[in-house]
């Protein structure tokens, strides 16, 4: 018996993919173009590529059934999503970007069989380990959404917002506070 499943995965993506919205929606248009640094994403482009990171692993697991990342062609894959990430979009349409795929991920993230995610993958040629199960696998765009949302929190920060999770944790820790003599 499985512990974490596909209702537990589809679950936690959709709260990683729900605070990401969130910041989305926060941070106004006019600041979409603004970069960290150079040679770093903007935030349309941050956001945009949080969206697509899904699309890699639907490929694999959904529509070829990869068990040997050994035999994948990841430049026949990424080209057409980066070709994707790079269309220019307005801040409404990136947010209903991230909503639609982010629906469509944890929607097929829910509907796996504990045989599917125990079944193992060889992973690249000398990767350690060398094989994962597809859990494993379908954990990374969570864990990589989490990555560009730490970023995101940090422009935000930058832009001089506070983040919505640091916000509910101070209005959290206000409540738990004695109150002042």
């Amino acid at each position: 018996m499985m512990y974490y499943g596909a209702k537990e995965l589809a679950r936690s993506f959709r709260t990683v993919r729900g605070n990401t919205i969130q910041i989305a929606e926060e941070i106004p248009e006019n600041k979409y173009d603004f970069t960290a640094a150079p040679d770093c994403r903007s935030v349309a482009q941050t956001l945009v590529h949080v969206a697509f990171v899904s699309a890699l692993h639907l490929h694999l697991h959904r529509d070829e059934r990869v068990s040997d990342l050994n035999t994948v062609n990841f430049m026949e894959i990424i080209q057409p999503i980066g070709a994707e990430e790079g269309k220019p979009r307005t801040k409404a349409e990136i947010v209903a970007l991230l909503k639609s795929r982010g629906d469509e991920f944890a929607t097929y993230l829910e509907g796996l069989s504990e045989a599917f995610l125990a079944e193992t993958v060889m992973q690249p040629t000398g990767a350690e380990p060398p094989t994962k199960t597809r859990l494993e696998m379908l954990l990374s765009p969570k864990e990589h959404e989490m990555h560009h949302r730490g970023q995101l929190m940090t422009v935000e920060r930058m832009l001089g917002l506070t983040p919505h999770l640091t916000r509910q944790m101070q209005e959290r820790m206000a409540q738990h506070a004695p109150a002042a003599r």
